[in-house]
């Protein structure tokens, strides 16, 4: 009997060896994936990020009226957003195209609509005719739709009186202090013409929102994905709000005058119109506040265009562009320069010295022949909610190395009454550059940026 049992109990003993082999299993086992954790690349931050955008999907009952969300967008790089939305599926739902709108109402209101869909579309597609027909859908399928407003210049501005939360980034972002070439506004006003006249873009079909490729707004995935045109693309609501029947509301018929157009438009050039440049600002003062005794005298007695100001910090932030534009009244041209520490004020008839111009605290430029009119602020004294409003800061200049001193036979050899021309070995004088607003060129195309409706 015992010789029998022996060899079983022989195959149940297990080697020492063994027993180390497998708790060092067990141990790999543990501590890799721990390991994985504490070194894993910061792009679980952007999968966190992921995570809240991929919500799931709520379908409002067409009892309830959908809420249009702010344009937030997550912080995602440019790869991870198109990665996220190649990975959102178009919607198989059909995806018919919307009926044809026909604007009413008087030359006026009509022409107010066609700049601002015209604005809209440059500013949001460029000189794009295929993105242009498409953005111009998107916002007459917006006024048709109980969520939105009623009118053409509505739903273009929507939001744009607010620091965060216009509808098209354009008309809060600065974007409007560049203007289309004349060709390219023509080109946008008509294409402009055809969609409230009739003309459809049909495969954006019922969309009410869109985006580029390369950002995600949190309200992407709760949508029906149903077009891609170039880089942009195209959503609707989900569910009954997403279809033809909920895109029956009337046109008011009469649109409002925005400031903001004025200068562009002259449909919105009307009297009492803001100026441009208060338009682009929250919490303005009106300039006709501002009374006659605070209005200050010009640079120098030759030049009635400019101003180099002490500026009074009980008027505020704010205050100072109502004083500016007060203070340059109808003039067409008019440089506003204006300094918190009255001591840094240059002199009258003084040039402006480097130093005066780093320790500048305001500025306002209008140059009507360029259709421009801009204040920006010092934002290291003076906080604002956009960086479109802040001045450009010259770098720090860096002094150039010391000529050599040139030997006396090369002295005696340069040629002589040749005052002004620098001649060889001579160090050009330094560049100073002006931390104020200068008119850029019109582009012919608007600036590429990402874009969210």
């Amino acid at each position: 009997m015992t010789s029998a049992i022996a060899p079983h109990a022989a195959e149940r003993t297990i080697a020492p060896g063994l027993w180390i082999a497998m708790a060092l299993t067990a141990l790999a086992v543990i501590l890799a994936p721990l390991l994985i954790v504490l070194t894993m690349p910061r792009v679980v931050v952007a999968d966190a990020e992921l995570a809240k955008i991929s919500r799931p999907k709520r379908v409002v009952p067409k009892a309830e009226l959908p809420q249009v969300e702010p344009v937030e967008l997550a912080a995602l790089p440019m790869d991870k957003a198109r990665e996220f939305n190649a990975a959102i599926p178009f919607s198989t739902a059909p995806n018919p195209a919307a009926r044809p709108f026909v604007i009413t109402g008087s030359p006026d209101d009509q022409a107010r609509a066609v700049d601002c869909l015209a604005a809209a579309t440059w500013y949001e597609a460029g000189d794009d005719a295929v993105g242009q027909r498409a953005v111009a859908q998107v916002i007459l399928n917006r006024m048709r739709h109980p969520a939105f407003p009623k009118t053409v210049c509505g739903v273009v501005f929507q939001g744009q009186e607010r620091r965060t939360g216009c509808q098209f980034t354009f008309t809060c972002d600065g974007a409007m202090t560049r203007a289309p070439s004349a060709a390219a506004w023509v080109r946008a006003r008509e294409i402009a013409r055809i969609a409230l006249n009739g003309g459809v873009e049909r495969k954006v079909g019922h969309s009410t929102h869109y985006h580029t490729d390369w950002v995600v707004p949190y309200w992407s995935a709760s949508l029906d994905k149903v077009a891609e045109i170039h880089t942009h693309l195209f959503f609707r609501w989900t569910g009954w709000w997403g279809t033809p029947p909920a895109f029956r509301r009337g046109y008011a018929g009469a649109e409002p005058v925005i400031a903001k157009m004025a200068w562009l438009s002259p449909a919105h050039a009307v009297a009492g119109a803001a100026d441009p440049a208060l338009a682009m600002i929250d919490g303005v003062v009106d300039p006709a506040s501002i009374p006659d005794a605070a209005i200050p005298k010009p640079a120098t007695s030759g030049d009635a265009n400019t101003f180099h100001v002490a500026l009074d910090r009980k008027l505020g932030e704010e205050g100072f562009a109502a004083l500016a534009i007060r203070t340059c009244g109808e003039r067409p041209y008019c440089k506003f320069l204006g300094w918190s520490d009255p001591r840094k004020v240059p002199p009258a008839g003084a040039a402006l010295t480097p130093a005066q111009l780093e320790s500048m605290s305001f500025s306002y430029l209008r140059d009507q022949a360029q259709g421009y009119g801009k204040a920006l602020w010092n934002c290291t004294e003076y906080k604002r909610p956009s960086p479109v409003q802040c001045m450009r800061r010259a770098p720090a200049a860096v002094a150039p190395p010391a000529p050599a001193e040139p030997s006396a036979a090369k002295r005696a050899a340069a040629p002589d009454g040749l005052a002004g021309v620098r001649r060889k070995g001579e160090v050009a004088p330094p560049m100073v550059s002006v931390p104020v607003p200068q008119p850029s060129p019109a582009p012919n195309s608007a600036p590429s940026r990402p874009r969210s409706n």
